[in-house]
């Protein structure tokens, strides 16, 4: 059997985490359409990188042609413990 792929080429999907905040029950069943719910990161604050539920980097967002990216500016410390 060959075998052209690597570890290297398997996909892992990834996420961008803006921010975060805590909501009871009653509040979380009252998001609709149009609710804004504040989150307790600042503004300009770098957004987080996640893949596998690990931060792997920090960055900023940035738009590209009319989609959303992030330009990393900081990889997480690589350790062998979980996060």
């Amino acid at each position: 059997m060959t075998r052209t792929g690597t570890v290297e080429d398997a996909r892992l999907r990834v996420e961008v985490v803006l921010g975060g905040t805590e909501l009871t029950i009653g509040e979380l069943s009252e998001v609709g359409r149009g609710s804004i719910i504040a989150l307790e990161s600042i503004a300009g604050e770098p957004v987080e990188l996640r893949a596998g539920g690990r931060t792997v980097a920090r960055g900023e967002v940035v738009v590209i042609d009319e989609n959303f990216g992030i330009r990393v500016t900081e990889l997480a410390a690589r350790t062998g413990a979980h996060s």
